[in-house]
């Protein structure tokens, strides 16, 4: 990134975060009304870590992920990534800044790829994109994901598993600050998806950081940390190493927070009682 641009963008935070974003809407104007994508999202992407996305459709997953990989820019609400204040940046400035901090990999393999390049002319042209090629990484990343013996072919020669392990090195040589996957298992067989996400857990040790919205629970099951999404709010959150039991409802900085669906069935009439003590907080119907 030019100085320049670098000045303009650049706002180092001390946190261990590859990426994080504060209050974060989405509002999409339609010929009906407003959508509310995104409702306030506060969460953290810890550097090294593997984070998955869940929800069901019209949750707010792929806007989400959008806005992390500065593809899209955000209503209101701020996004770090690298470091970098992406959250006003115009087009222009989020494609330079994608290019150079930020990995990513579409759910059908084929859509990652260039098919008249082999797969290490891809690690070519994905390092140079990054800011600097290097031959040495490019050589580990292909016996990292098992393609050495697949460096000169083209995308048709490979299986479905192959071009994604191929869009998965791709994605993650030149060290980006963040690796967004948009179900990435999604096009795959389970035996092809659990391998992926071996590839995934090993390229995390090494310090490279993945979001991933998923369906599939091969993938929340090789994840660090799992959020849940619904209605465009932060419902709940997981940690793998210390909540292995249990999700942790999310209350926003506006003092909300999301019921589970289940729970929704016992205020029909939306209205609950709400009692604070010295020994906590009940939430009562009516």
């Amino acid at each position: 990134m030019p100085p320049e641009e670098a000045t303009a963008v650049a706002e180092t935070t001390s946190s261990n975060d590859a990426a994080s974003c504060k209050g974060l809407v989405k509002i999409y104007w339609t010929a009906t009304g407003e959508v509310n994508a995104l409702t306030g999202i506060d969460a953290s992407f810890p550097e090294g870590a593997i984070t998955a996305v869940v929800g069901p459709s019209g949750s707010g997953k792929s806007s989400l992920l959008r806005i992390l990989a500065a593809i899209d820019r955000p209503t209101a609400g701020q996004v770090m990534i690298g470091g970098r204040d992406v959250s006003s940046l115009p087009a222009w400035r989020r494609r330079r800044v994608r290019r150079r901090v930020v990995g990513y990999m579409f759910q059908r393999p084929a859509d990652n790829l260039i098919p008249y390049l082999n797969a290490y002319d891809h690690l070519v042209l994905a390092g140079r994109l990054r800011g600097g090629f290097d031959p040495n990484e490019a050589d580990e990343l292909l016996e990292v994901v098992g393609l050495t013996d697949r460096a000169k072919h083209r995308p048709h020669q490979m299986s479905g598993g192959e071009q994604q392990r191929l869009a998965l090195a791709s994605a993650a040589i030149g060290k980006p600050a963040l690796v967004v996957a948009d179900e990435p298992t999604a096009e795959l067989d389970s035996g092809s998806g659990q391998a992926l996400m071996e590839l995934v857990r090993s390229l995390a040790r090494r310090g490279v950081t993945f979001l991933s919205s998923t369906h599939d629970p091969i993938v929340a099951a090789a994840a660090d940390r799992t959020l849940y999404l619904r209605h465009g709010a932060l419902e709940a959150e997981a940690d793998a190493e210390r909540h292995q039991a249990r999700a942790l409802s999310v209350i926003d900085t506006a003092g909300r927070i999301q019921l589970p669906p289940g729970a929704l069935r016992l205020f029909p009439g939306r209205r609950a009682v709400i009692t604070v003590d010295e020994d906590g907080v009940r939430i009562d119907p009516p």
